[in-house]
């Protein structure tokens, strides 16, 4: 049966924390019926969280009879789910709704949404719950494969967005391209991939190179990029995707504006031609690989300001640069057909 999704943001529509609501409905729409925000009811998608168009925002589960599953729709940090949010999630179960959660916490340890579920007959989802277990062997990747990575100065700025336009951007060129998800939205969007985020730190770089393994057979995959060499809370997961996927490519990605580190706002971002250089060379200890581009996130900006720090990234690092979604993908996606062309791929 097909997902129809009521999607639970109640409360938080920051472009971070509802990334998850925002980013299925921005690729998936067709699996979404409705947004439940009490505050916010009546509303319309666009007019709450920017996408969506005229999808309906309501305040209960009823208001949306053709749904069959509830999304959690964020990703605060800690991944919990709001002590609020426990009787509208118990009412979605009682009423035979699967519930479907990419948080920390999983649903399966929760002994009452457990006993809930059991009672009601719903499944509960929890997209990060995984069990790898493999270590990095680096053998048997097909070099004919061009391996694509995108990295960032911080977390939460549009890596995973950066990665699906690429990728869909290539696809309507004619190229035989796939999206690998290493993120609980991005394995929602692309219906597989693994939660990079959620494997124990010694079997990190193996479930990332058993990614690339199992999607080499395409011409170019696009492996998504998680939080930051740069962020001192994140970038153990970062190194390890890094050396696991062994990207022959990489697109630097940054939120225009942003000047601290996201939620560690004393300590100041570095400059992009220092990122760049340091992922280059952390990279290359794996494999040899360069940075191709730069995306540009520029959504709190007018096209005016965007187009000149676009023009600004372009003189500065020497790279092309665009917003993916304000420019659409093609000049990254140039850069990625000139590399292909460059390797012999």
């Amino acid at each position: 049966m097909p997902r129809r999704l009521i999607i639970l943001t109640d409360g938080y529509h920051d472009s971070h924390t509802a990334k998850t609501a925002i980013n299925v409905i921005r690729y998936k729409p067709e699996d979404v019926v409705a947004v439940l925000d009490r505050q916010a009811a009546g509303k319309t998608c666009q007019e709450l969280l920017g996408v969506g168009g005229n999808l309906p925002v309501v305040a209960r589960i009823e208001d949306a009879p053709q749904a069959n599953a509830l999304l959690i729709g964020i990703a605060p940090p800690g991944g919990k789910i709001p002590p609020p949010w426990r009787p509208i999630v118990l009412e979605a179960i009682a009423r035979g709704l699967d519930v479907i959660s990419g948080l920390h916490d999983f649903l399966g340890d929760d002994p009452e949404f457990v006993a809930a579920a059991r009672k009601s007959g719903a499944k509960l989802v929890d997209v990060r719950k995984n069990d790898e277990h493999d270590v990095a062997q680096c053998q048997g990747i097909r070099e004919g494969c061009l391996r694509i990575h995108t990295v960032a100065n911080d977390c939460s700025l549009g890596k995973m967005v950066a990665s699906v336009e690429v990728a869909r951007g290539l696809s309507r060129r004619g190229v035989d391209a796939k999206f690998v998800a290493t993120g609980q939205t991005g394995i929602l969007i692309e219906g597989d991939g693994c939660p990079i985020d959620r494997v124990i730190s010694d079997f990190v770089n193996g479930a990332a190179e058993k990614l690339v393994l199992a999607n080499q057979h395409h011409e170019v995959i696009v492996v998504e990029g998680q939080g930051s060499l740069f962020h001192p809370r994140y970038s153990g997961v970062t190194f390890g995707l890094l050396h696991g996927c062994a990207p022959d490519g990489l697109i630097l990605c940054y939120e225009m504006g942003r000047t601290t580190i996201y939620g560690m706002e004393w300590i100041p971002l570095a400059p992009l031609d220092w990122v760049r250089r340091f992922y280059e060379e952390a990279a290359s200890i794996r494999h040899p690989c360069r940075v191709i581009g730069v995306a540009i996130n520029g959504g709190k900006f007018s096209d005016a300001e965007v187009d000149a720090e676009r023009d600004r990234v372009r003189t500065w690092l020497g790279l092309p640069a665009c917003d993916v979604l304000r420019h659409g993908p093609d000049e990254l996606v140039d850069a990625v057909l000139d590399l292909k062309r460059q390797l012999k791929k």
